[in-house]
């Protein structure tokens, strides 16, 4: 098909000193103008993308509007429709105005700081682990309002996986070995049938949504301190209708092209805690790898970028290796920072995004339907209560074991039964098993509490001491003191466990 090209005289609209500078991406062009964005559609036809004509530039500008108007309404304006005067001259209609004599169209956008991007706040290194964890929020909170949809989840990754074949076959011979190619395509081809059950599930699961489609740093951007979503991918609507997992997991796959493994597992277990969708974690690893393969292709388009691109490739077929299952329980009275320490060793392990942290009073508050930061009444700490937040913490366990997930348990294990409940369930898994164990001064402890504020655990100063009385401490358990620095406790906690 013959490409209806842009106006080759378009750049006329924007002059200085209004226009700051241009642009360009594989696919848009961005013209900066004062508070303003404006943003072309390339006439460009591409496996993933067809731009060719005014008609398709058009509808991808309006799919544009109105998709990214979910999550960023106070960014996305509106049309704006290009025209030509009886001289010649170009000139744009006002905002969302239709007239058939358009030449061109434009995503009028409002602009925000170059360094606003969460891929700049990185570079910059002021991309907090609060910040992130913030970012997997707004992520779970966008996908709960999206309504499920009936499509077939492993036959749009199969559409994924084929595309992503037929962008490596038009690659020049020499920017990616065509070894590794092969092989990732065999591995992918495995993967898709190791999981196929699982994916076909995800749609009776109502996991399959309309979803943002490009969620990488870059399209994440901050306004008045929160982050916002934006830019999703608006030109093809059955590449975006996926698995809420197959978005989340470019997020993660670019943090770890950054090779951000502790922010990748904070964004993780955050979505994880605030979606409910532990059924994503065994399918990550082939959605993580096919966001790399793809990424892979559209880096080795320019020769600046090959090095790049095999960085991609690379990361797409490690993804895909299976990990060692491994269940770390720490347990300790409360105060002694069994949380703060399970966070700080989840990135060390042995699989794609780390450990997931199973956390009791997290587990506690969505079992009593509230929020992690709502008190519960004593009611919900008798012992029958107790036990089936553990039972529901270990049936969690299990089943993430069985996935190859690496586990860290988080809770007080006071009881000797509760101990041994976790040994046999690695034990059960195949998976190693290790209990660690944080002592620490009740007086100490008691100054910890009672300083928390808006943390999952309702323990006081007198659970605390009520504790000191009744749990009789593990003696098969590795011991560390609490009472030493966080840093200093997870360096520890890492050589004991062999995770360095």
């Amino acid at each position: 098909m013959r490409i209806q090209p842009n106006p080759p005289d378009l750049d006329r609209l924007f002059t200085e000193p209004s226009l700051e500078r241009t642009v360009e991406t594989h696919i848009s062009r961005l013209y900066l103008c004062g508070d303003r964005v404006y943003k072309l559609k390339r006439a460009v036809q591409l496996p993933y993308v067809d731009f060719s004509t005014l008609a398709k530039r058009h509808e991808a500008a309006r799919q544009e509007l109105a998709l990214n108007r979910r999550t960023a309404p106070a960014l996305y304006l509106g049309l704006r429709a290009v025209l030509r005067d009886g001289q010649g001259r170009l000139h744009m209609a006002p905002r969302d105005v239709e007239p058939g004599d358009a030449i061109e169209w434009l995503v009028e956008m409002r602009r925000f700081k170059d360094d606003a991007t969460l891929d700049r706040q990185l570079a910059a290194g002021t991309l907090t682990p609060a910040l992130i964890e913030a970012t997997a929020e707004a992520i779970a909170g966008f996908h709960a309002t999206l309504p499920p949809l009936e499509d077939d989840a492993l036959r749009a990754v199969r559409r994924v996986a084929a595309m992503n074949n037929e962008s490596f076959a038009r690659l020049a011979p020499e920017v990616l070995p065509d070894s590794a190619v092969a092989d990732l395509r065999q591995e992918t081809e495995a993967a898709l049938s190791r999981l196929a059950l699982p994916l076909a599930r995800r749609s009776a699961e109502g996991r399959v949504r309309h979803g943002h489609g490009d969620l990488h740093l870059r399209n994440i951007c901050l306004l008045d301190g929160k982050p916002v979503l934006f830019d999703c991918l608006e030109f093809d609507a059955a590449l975006a209708r996926t698995d809420t997992a197959y978005d989340i997991a470019f997020l993660l796959m670019d943090l770890l092209a950054h090779n951000r493994v502790d922010l990748a597992n904070r964004a993780l277990n955050r979505y994880l805690e605030q979606s409910g969708d532990d059924g994503a974690l065994p399918l990550l690893p082939l959605y993580i790898s096919l966001r790399a393969a793809i990424r892979a292709h559209v880096t080795g388009l320019q020769p600046k970028q090959w090095p790049e691109a095999r960085r991609y490739l690379a990361l797409a077929r490690r993804v895909l290796r299976p990990a060692t299952p491994v269940l770390l329980a720490i347990g300790g009275r409360s105060g002694t920072g069994k949380t703060t320490l399970a966070r700080a060793l989840a990135p060390r392990f042995d699989a794609v995004c780390g450990a997931v942290v199973l956390r009791s009073d997290v587990l506690r508050k969505r079992l009593a339907g509230v929020a992690p930061a709502t008190r519960l009444s004593p009611e919900s700490y008798t012992p029958q209560a107790s036990m089936r937040v553990y039972a529901a913490m270990l049936e969690h366990a299990r089943q993430l074991l069985t996935a190859g997930v690496p586990v860290i348990l988080d809770a007080v294990f006071g009881k000797q039964s509760e101990r041994e409940a976790a040994a046999r369930l690695a034990l059960h898994c195949n998976a190693v098993f290790r209990g660690l164990w944080l002592d620490g001064g009740t007086d100490l402890l008691c100054q910890r509490v009672a300083a928390r504020r808006g943390d999952a655990s309702d323990a006081t100063p007198d659970v605390v001491r009520f504790q000191a009385d009744v749990i009789e401490p593990p003696a098969d358990w590795l011991h560390l003191n609490a009472e030493h620095g966080s840093g200093d406790l997870a360096a520890q906690a890492a050589a004991r466990l062999n995770l360095d």
